[in-house]
């Protein structure tokens, strides 16, 4: 990896936000390949029966309770990993979160704990492992970002600040190692996944929370994370809607997001009431999630087909507008 390595048996990887969804789906993705995995999440019980799993599937595997918004916290974590592997070949930074709802309704504290944790917590990551990285003078740093680093959420406007924000420090992280050929800062943009991860962020809609089909596997974005670490790339993006939505975006982004402004709206007027909370912002949810989130079931898909199809033709009229032009 990196230049050093071309498989990835005994290779050490730190995932962090490796509790649920797609985190979890990586670490069994490398425990499978024999790698040695440092598995990272906030509660203590959930992450340690991660790492059993792992374990279990033949790998070296120890748990770490740490959040990614503590920069110390993370560093201390880079010095666990090199004293479990003796090094460091692969960091997957995967915490993410959102808070749904209109932006004067989301009290300030939930947008600043999304910002914290999905753009600032990635940071603490980058920080506690890049000095390891340089000293080697390999390594392969993965971002998890999604299509909401291209296109704007509304109803989620932290969470576009820092995905687009993420996307950002990404860029200019390889400019600024671009004398290192062999350490790598590889960004997957996956669309919708069906992981526990919407039901545990935060909403204030007061409506139940769903995505669009087509939905993801977990396990999909996993192999993709697997192949960078052997093959690493700048951008690696997964789902047709993240394709289309960067294109129709990027030829009018006022379209765009006025047309998911729209959609949402009346997703919200016709989706079943639902509690409102702060969900994992501040602690790890109470139910520990597994890797799906039920949201490729035949119900789910009949209940959102019109917004899926909505999505479509959002994407069909930016291509039909870019032709124009």
């Amino acid at each position: 990896m990196g230049g050093r390595r071309t498989r990835i048996s005994g290779s050490t990887v730190v995932i962090t936000g490796a509790s649920s969804g797609i985190g979890q789906a990586t670490a069994e993705a490398f425990a499978r390949q024999g790698a040695c995995l440092v598995v990272v999440a906030r509660d203590r019980d959930t992450i340690e029966a991660v790492a059993q799993d792992c374990r279990d599937l033949g790998a070296r595997a120890i748990a770490i309770a740490a959040d990614v918004t503590d920069a110390s916290a993370m560093a201390e974590v880079a010095r666990e990993a090199v004293g479990f592997g003796g090094t460091i070949h692969v960091w997957v930074s995967n915490v993410g979160t959102g808070a749904v709802g209109a932006f004067h309704e989301v009290p300030l504290e939930a947008h600043h704990q999304v910002i914290r944790t999905n753009l600032v917590g990635h940071m603490n990551d980058a920080h506690a492992v890049l000095p390891i990285f340089l000293r080697q003078g390999h390594g392969v740093f993965i971002n998890m970002i999604s299509l909401g680093g291209f296109a704007a959420a509304p109803f989620a406007a932290a969470y576009s600040a820092s995905k687009f924000g993420l996307r950002g420090f990404s860029e200019a992280l390889r400019g600024e190692l671009v004398h290192h050929k062999n350490i790598h800062i590889c960004d997957v943009y996956p669309s919708f996944v069906d992981t526990p991860g919407i039901f545990h962020g935060a909403n204030y809609t007061g409506r139940q929370l769903s995505a669009p089909p087509p939905v993801l596997d977990a396990r999909r974005v996993a192999k993709a994370i697997l192949d960078l670490a052997l093959r690493p790339k700048p951008t690696t993006m997964i789902g047709a809607p993240t394709a289309l939505l960067r294109l129709g975006h990027a030829v009018s982004p006022e379209l765009t997001t006025r047309a998911m402004a729209l959609f949402l709206e009346s997703y919200f007027r016709r989706a079943p009431r639902a509690a409102t909370g702060s969900g994992n912002l501040f602690h790890p949810p109470h139910k520990a999630g597994g890797i799906d989130g039920g949201l490729r079931s035949p119900a789910q898909r009949s209940a959102l087909t019109g917004l899926a199809l909505g999505l479509g033709a959002l994407a069909v009229a930016g291509v039909a507008l870019r032709r124009r032009r």
